[in-house]
């Protein structure tokens, strides 16, 4: 993800097994305050090279940190993390490298962005289903716009093996509660007999962006990202576990100021506060994770060896998903 000028950053790692690179930079702390771009990528430690290409395509544009008096003397901040997906439906060798990085900075846009099976979620898979990729986004009553997308490679399920839907309801899937032949057939693979740890993958990670445009300094992304994590643990069950990586970025582009709470100044006669805004804004943001996190397995596509959710339950779909923006 390409990011406008003057976006400012943040991170929560959890996972007991991250892969990640320029995590300790966007500390409150220290000192690059601006981030170009975020890497999102499969491959396992391997994959983190892909950060590389994206470093190169952005310093061709003399787009980074200024280190010289020259424009082209730039160091580009490109933030990464990548999921555990080596030797899912090819060759273990097979792994993203720079050049993956720098076809994705090409490629990069501002709508269109699918779902499901695709990009760094094509060997994704959740709690013995199929993962994916998965976005949500809201506005919010007073204008500012909160953003999601989830790379989901958890341990842990996404959807509840005695419903067959997800833990985390969300109306825009359309969901209804799948018939009980595919309740069985979904919970044979949930949890399959004779394990004791639900179809435990040997890594995993769930990895992801909250996004806003509302302006946070590095100490307020960093409890942004941090709150995102309540949204993931909505949405998979259990999380956070030794085998997951899982790490969420926060960024916020600063186009415009947080939202002001009109309503409570009138009913309360309460000044603006800060930190009342703020809450707002990160409970949307963990709330949109939750939803993105739900869409990447949900729309997750067939094959690969893996059943995806819509392979095991057709009957849950009642209508076509609606786009991703949610209500909060």
């Amino acid at each position: 993800m390409l990011t406008p000028p003057g976006t400012v950053g943040g991170v929560d790692v959890r996972g007991g097994g991250p892969g990640t690179r320029e995590t300790d930079l966007l500390r409150p702390e220290n000192l690059v305050g601006h981030v170009h771009a975020i890497c999102l990528t499969g491959g396992s430690a391997y994959g983190l090279a892909a950060a590389s290409g994206v470093m190169s395509f952005l310093a061709d544009r003399h787009v980074g940190f200024p280190v010289g008096p020259e424009p082209g003397e730039v160091v580009p901040i490109v933030p990464a993390a990548v999921i555990f997906d080596l030797g899912r439906g090819g060759r273990f060798a097979n792994h993203p490298d720079d050049s993956f990085g720098r076809i994705a900075a090409e490629r990069a846009r501002r709508r269109g962005v699918r779902e499901g099976t695709v990009g760094a979620g094509v060997g994704a898979r959740a709690g013995g289903l199929r993962g994916g990729v998965g976005m949500s986004s809201v506005r919010l009553a007073d204008g500012a716009t909160v953003a999601a997308l989830a790379v989901v490679n958890a341990v842990g399920h996404v959807i509840n093996p005695d419903t067959a839907l997800p833990w985390f309801a969300d109306d825009s899937l359309g969901l209804r509660r799948p018939e009980r032949a595919q309740r069985s057939a979904l919970r044979a693979v949930l949890l399959p007999e004779g394990s004791s740890s639900a179809g435990v993958q040997p890594l995993n990670t769930t990895i992801g962006i909250v996004a806003t445009d509302a302006r946070l300094d590095k100490a307020e992304c960093t409890r942004f990202a941090q709150t995102a994590h309540d949204g993931l643990a909505r949405a998979v069950r259990p999380t956070h576990s030794m085998f997951d990586g899982d790490t969420i970025f926060a960024l916020a582009t600063g186009a415009r100021e947080l939202p002001i709470p009109v309503d409570e100044q009138e009913r309360f006669g309460a000044p603006r506060s800060r930190p009342g805004e703020l809450s707002r804004l990160i409970e949307a943001g963990a709330a949109c994770f939750a939803r993105a996190v739900t869409r990447a397995v949900v729309l997750a596509d067939p094959g690969g060896g893996v059943p995806s959710y819509r392979d095991l339950c057709p009957s849950a779909f009642t209508r076509r998903p609606s786009p991703t923006r949610g209500r909060n």
